[in-house]
Order: structure tokens, then sequence, then C-alpha cells
């Protein structure tokens, strides 16, 4: 059974950056769907990004556009988030996940908690105003 890692969560203040790696293993790197999702206390989970295996296109959240960036470590069989200009409405658990199927081509659908089966244990990022 596949155990996702997450690591790189923490305190920072308004404007500064974290950097989130998930290890997923070799197989899913190259075969899955993986992407980032996050829960702020009472709020539903929500998409922050993902990346396709098949073509490697990569997809965004709205609230997150533009701030963030999701990138593959081929040499840690790893997926990376870079968290810049964070704002204290991104303070939630974050949540990496390896879709249930092999990746054929999700799209933008990447981005849809349905297509996940395997989640990691969450860490939490806080930002301070």
């Amino acid at each position: 059974q596949l155990q996702l890692v997450e690591s790189g969560g923490g305190l920072v203040q308004t404007g500064g950056s974290l950097r989130l790696s998930c290890t997923v293993g070799r197989f899913a790197l190259e075969y899955r769907g993986i992407g980032w999702f996050r829960q702020a206390p009472g709020k539903e989970r929500e998409a922050v990004s993902c990346i396709s295996s098949s073509d490697g296109s990569k997809w965004y959240g709205d609230s997150v556009r533009g701030r963030f960036a999701i990138s593959k470590d081929n040499l840690k069989n790893a997926v990376d988030l870079q968290m810049d200009h964070l704002e204290p409405g991104d303070t939630a658990v974050y949540y990496c996940a390896v879709t249930t199927k092999l990746d054929t081509g999700l799209g933008p659908e990447c981005l849809d908690t349905l297509h996940y089966g395997i989640w990691g244990q969450g860490t939490q990022v806080s930002v301070s105003s």
C-alpha cells in the first residue's frame, strides 16, 4: 500500500514563503496524477494544485494561481509545492494525494478530489497577519 509522506509545513508571516514536499514513490510519480489540497477549520477541502504524469501539465486553484508552483523532484520521487506571497487565508492543513487510476490525461479535472484515493496525513500551514 502506497504511503505518502508530507513535510515542510509551519508558521510564517504574511508575505512569506514555504515549500511543501510529498514523497510519492517512483510509480506514482510516473503514472498517476498528484495533487495538493487544503482544508481550513469549518471549511470544505479545497483544490490547490495538481500535476499530470501523462503530459506534465499543471493546474491551480483560483485562489493560489500566480503565487504557488507545483513541481516534480525525480531524485526524491516527490512532488513539491512552492508557496510564495502567503496570506492568512492560506492557513489550513495541506494534503497531498495520488489518483486512484492511471493518469491518461485528466487535465483540469485533476483538481477534483473524486479522482484521488490515496491521501497523506496532512501538514499544517499557518500564516500570521
